[in-house]
């Protein structure tokens, strides 16, 4: 097992994750798990023959234990850990170079089964009216395979698959609607809208090219973040209501308090969603990241460095865009999620 305990300058209001209580009250809440209360990062892993990880931080930040799967299960997970979806008390790690997926349980990182059949170069999953949706790339140079899997989780199985616009990256379910952003590397531009209920594909809603990003705001409508925008989707009537145009790829879009935050040229920008057009000044500049979160009033960045060392976790005030924390990763760190 790997297990740091790390000693950090005293920051008065950094994270918070239990509830608040009034001085008489008594709250008895049962530990869930050894990783209830804190952060589990998302690592690819060498790609060239190597394994994803999942390193968990304790709320604190006291704590970092690297590899959390193997040192519960006595076993690796495959190849590249794409990204994670949670369900519930599980949590489902899709594995894209392996194409399978590994359930835990979120707190306790026990093993749950997997689902080994019926994708292909699985990325990102949602769920919606008791099933799961899988975004699937098929072969990259294909543009005639791509698909949403849908998941039995009852039995764990693929049920059907339903073919998307393009390449299908992001998901998100909204009621009984998926909305799913379709478009890689300067190509695409639809968000496809899928309906839970009859698991087709309703419509399609064109926007900049290469939609990678969705956020729900306080109203429940979408923003997504493409190559040359970022714009609100009314998802009552699934039509496009605000664009803010970019003069550069924007990423890892976030929304919290009213606030969208975004990464572009290397800078990490904020702006109000009531805004009519994007700012020119960064929050954060000379940063290189591969993912990035924002939550609880900071920015949690990752840095791959050069692919094959260890990475790093930055925290920054959301506010000041003051560097907080820097803390060591395993190889290719590339999503943050709050447990």
């Amino acid at each position: 097992m790997t297990l740091r305990k790390l000693a950090f300058i005293a920051l008065a209001n950094l994270f918070v994750f239990t509830s608040c209580t009034d001085d008489n009250d008594t709250v008895n809440v049962a530990p869930r798990g050894d990783y209830e209360n804190g952060l589990l990062i998302s690592h690819e892993g060498n790609f060239s023959g190597g394994v994803g990880t999942v390193t968990y931080v304790s709320g604190d930040l006291q704590t970092v234990e690297d590899r959390v799967y193997e040192n519960v299960n006595g076993t690796t997970l495959g190849n590249v850990v794409q990204s994670i979806a949670f369900n519930g008390d599980l949590a489902y790690i899709i594995e894209n170079g392996s194409n399978t997926i590994e359930i835990v349980n979120r707190y306790t990182f026990i093993s749950e089964g997997s689902i080994d059949a019926g994708f292909s170069n699985p990325r990102y999953m949602a769920f919606a009216n008791g099933k799961g949706y899988v975004t699937n790339w098929g072969d990259y140079s294909n543009t005639t395979d791509d698909y949403v899997a849908v998941i039995d989780l009852e039995n764990n199985s693929v049920s059907s698959t339903i073919s998307s616009s393009y390449l299908p990256e992001s998901i998100i379910s909204v009621d009984n609607n998926l909305y799913v952003a379709t478009g890689i590397y300067g190509n695409g531009d639809k968000v496809d809208v899928l309906n839970s209920i009859t698991d087709t594909l309703d419509s399609s809603i064109t926007v900049g090219t290469s939609p990678n990003a969705f956020q729900l705001d306080s109203n429940n409508d979408l923003w997504v973040s493409t190559n040359t925008s970022i714009e609100k989707i009314a998802t009552a009537t699934n039509t496009v209501e605000t664009t803010l145009t970019s003069d550069a790829s924007v990423s890892f879009l976030n929304y919290e308090n009213g606030t969208l935050y975004y990464y572009k040229d290397s800078k990490v920008f904020s702006v109000l969603e009531t805004a009519t057009t994007l700012p020119t000044t960064a929050l954060v500049s000379d940063v290189s990241f591969y993912g990035m979160t924002v939550k609880n009033g900071n920015i949690l960045g990752v840095d791959v460095k050069d692919y094959v060392s260890n990475g790093d976790l930055l925290i920054y005030n959301a506010i000041s865009g003051a560097l907080l924390n820097t803390i060591e990763m395993d190889i290719i760190p590339s999503k943050v999620y709050f447990n």
